[in-house]
């Protein structure tokens, strides 16, 4: 399109005479918010205006008759007697408020606006950062911020901060370091160490609600147990732990607090157990998450006034049955404890049950929560509460209001570091065939390809067949580490065939191992822990992934392998910290066997990702990012490295271990002699003969992931 001179000597003509009419005007609100009108003057005027004319349009200075400059281009605008800040905006503007810390609070505006800014700019505690190009304030000139902010509605409207962060910002709290720790028993107060004794101060000073959030293997359960004590006058008391632990804490309490008599101590597992609960004279009752959601009633009739609940990452679902059955429970409780050592898993959102169990309304709803904390959306399928937003806010809530968390290298100076590496798996070793190949790619491209929602399911699919894949790899990495490491080490792994090849090559090399899986009984747990702790044969643990990664502690290993990973960061780290814990005299190195061309390739960026997250919200302070890699060594051919099922008969070894019971020999002629320990059964062969319904049921039993792996048999 193309114009004509007096076209375009028009439109230069109508443009001054546009900027002769503003400069004319009185500054007013209409003058930002209205266009000027064309002047009919303009249209009319001479075709040409001399530039040494004197007037008011034009790049060149005019001065009026006394002298005094009336335009500028380079000038700055005068100010007149209006308030900026109230001049409407053209375009709605929308901004969230969080903290960034305790006493300081950021405004993200969505979009530049020249009147918010200049408010900003009239708040005396303003800062601004550069690198975020943001605006934050005192936390005490929020008030002053909004109330100036108000008028500019509906074209400004800033998200304010919500009532309970203002709340808790508000409490007055009580100065741990004046708790007089006199009524805790004298048993268990002089056994507590410095760091266990300040966390015991932080929960009396929370009136005994909080979570005590310490790294694994930091006794945990001292301080829950100091704290009951010291609120023994609000008895009874309710544990509620997994059933591997039940037995650990009733021997822990008759330990640390022996002035319970042992009758007084009940541990529901069935309907038998009922009138000693109802009993008047039970001081202290401990019971499965399970039957928990089993006999709510009984539970609730009961009047608890102490609750400690242990491993509470559990509850992560808030619409689980035990869960509810807790929530119920729990509100006529004066005190609530709530322990672990990863409180979330893998995102913010699973900690929403949890602070609702020790303040049922401060946050409101889930849905309001997880707007806040989770990035919550909605979808067609309803809420997506899987991201995470304002973490810096929820941080700083978490550390003021309801959890104290130290780390290993914060309270432990003298533990030794934890090391990490990854071991590539030698990919000829395998166990690939052109289908299996094809059929990995192809999962591979359904998991990339999945949507959000359905990831999950379609990795459970990808993992149970890597895990076939590895097994060959994983037997011939045993075989060469075995003769070369001389201490003891344990390995963790997940799926059922994935255990009995291990321990199939453990029998093989003749290295006697104990077996912990979910179908282990948990009185026999104890004893096969203290077999591997203080029998020097026994070199090797054996370990589910998920039934063993909490509650037991086996510092005599300083190697720990992991055959497979698992979804859940905190199940990885927790399961580490079974050797690297308070009485580890050695450094620990993990390593994380990895198979290229498997969902190894997926999961392993994928575990990083979760661990950035809980990080930023301060509940890990692990990382995947800084773990060196090394090659499996790769020789000789296959079929050396795979483990023949074994035959022997399972009766002639303890249970849970490939150690060969001692037998009695009876001879006229010669007196009783004790037979020579075997080394050809497996802790593995129990796993076998034993029914498979009820394997499925115990194995994978600990997260909801595993229950639906538990349904795929390879």
């Amino acid at each position: 399109m193309s114009c004509t001179k007096e076209e375009i000597e028009r439109k230069r003509l109508a443009a001054l005479q546009r900027r002769q009419s503003r400069m004319g005007q009185p500054n007013n609100p209409s003058h930002f918010s209205s266009p000027v009108k064309y002047n009919s003057v303009a249209s009319s005027a001479s075709p040409t205006v001399p530039y040494d004319q004197k007037s008011s349009v034009g790049p060149v200075k005019s001065f009026n008759s006394s002298g005094s400059t009336k335009f500028s281009p380079y000038a700055k605008p005068q100010k007149s007697g209006l308030n900026e800040s109230n001049v409407p905006v053209t375009k709605p503007v929308s901004g969230t408020i969080y903290l960034i810390s305790e006493d300081r609070f950021e405004v993200n505006p969505s979009e530049f606006c020249t009147p918010l800014i200049n408010i900003f700019k009239t708040i005396p505690s303003k800062s601004y950062d550069y690198k975020s190009k943001l605006w934050n304030f005192s936390i005490n000139d929020y008030q002053e911020l909004m109330s100036r902010v108000g008028p500019l509605s509906p074209h400004v409207v800033l998200g304010p901060l919500p009532p309970y962060v203002l709340k808790v910002l508000q409490e007055q709290t009580v100065d741990p370091d004046s708790i007089d720790l006199s009524p805790v028993e004298a048993t268990l107060k002089h056994k507590l160490m410095p760091f266990q004794e300040e966390g015991v101060r932080f929960g009396i000073a929370r009136r005994g609600r909080c979570m005590i959030a310490d790294d694994m293997g930091l006794g945990k359960t001292f301080q829950a147990l100091a704290i009951a004590s010291y609120y023994k006058h609000n008895w009874p008391l309710l544990i509620v732990t997994t059933s591997s632990m039940r037995e650990t804490w009733q021997s822990k309490i008759h330990e640390l607090l022996p002035s319970v008599p042992m009758m007084n101590i009940v541990t529901l597992t069935s309907g038998k157990d009922t009138q000693l609960v109802a009993d008047r004279q039970t001081e202290v009752v401990i019971v499965s998450y399970k039957i928990a959601g089993m006999y709510t009633d009984l539970l609730k009739s009961k009047k608890f006034g102490v609750v400690i609940i242990d491993e509470s990452h559990y509850l992560k679902s808030h619409k689980a049955q035990c869960t509810v059955a807790l929530t119920g429970i729990t509100k006529t409780a004066s005190r609530v404890l709530l322990l672990s050592g990863t409180p979330a898993l893998s995102r913010p959102a699973e900690l929403f049950t949890q602070l609702s169990l020790i303040e049922p309304r401060l946050f409101g709803s889930y849905t309001d929560y997880g707007k806040r904390y989770c990035a919550g959306k909605q979808t067609n399928f309803g809420w997506d509460m899987s991201g995470q937003s304002n973490l810096a806010e929820l941080q700083i809530l978490l550390q003021r209001k309801f959890l104290i968390r130290r780390t290993k290298e914060q309270v432990l100076t003298t533990l030794e570091e934890k090391t990490r590496e990854s071991v590539i798996l030698d990919s000829t070793l395998l166990e690939f065939s052109k289908a299996d190949h094809e059929e990995l790619s192809q999962m591979a491209q359904k998991y990339n390809a999945t949507k959000s929602s359905d990831k999950h399911a379609a990795l459970i699919t990808f993992f149970s067949e890597s895990a076939r894949v590895k097994i060959p790899a994983v037997c011939k990495y045993l075989r060469q580490l075995v003769p070369a490491e001389s201490g003891k080490f344990l390995i963790f792994a997940h799926h059922r065939n994935m255990v009995e090849a291990i321990c199939s090559t453990l029998d093989e090399l003749g290295t006697h191992y104990i077996c912990i899986v979910g179908s282990t009984p948990a009185a026999t747990r104890a004893e096969l822990v203290d077999k591997f702790q203080h029998t020097q044969s026994c070199r090797c643990a054996v370990l589910s992934v998920t039934a063993a990664n909490s509650g037991i502690t086996l510092t005599a290993a300083n190697l720990v392998l992991f055959a497979e990973l698992h979804w859940n960061p905190g199940i990885l780290t927790q399961a580490e910290s079974r050797a690297h814990r308070i009485g580890q005299q050695r450094g620990v190195c993990v390593r994380y066997l990895l198979a290229p061309r498997t969902c190894d390739d997926y999961m392993w960026p994928m575990l990083q990702g979760k661990l950035n997250v809980l990080n930023n919200v301060g509940l890990s302070g692990d990382t995947f990012e800084d773990t060196t890699t090394t090659h499996q060594e790769s020789k000789n051919n296959l079929t050396r490295y795979l483990s023949p099922s074994s035959t022997k008969n399972k009766n002639d070894y303890i249970p849970g271990t490939n150690i060969r019971k001692y037998t009695i020999k009876t001879d006229q002629n010669k007196s009783t002699e004790k037979a020579n320990v075997g080394h050809t059964s497996t802790g593995a062969n129990i796993v076998k003969e034993q029914n498979i319904d009820d394997l499925d049921k115990t194995f994978f039993e600990d997260e909801e992931g595993d229950e639906l792996l538990a349904n795929l048999d390879l």
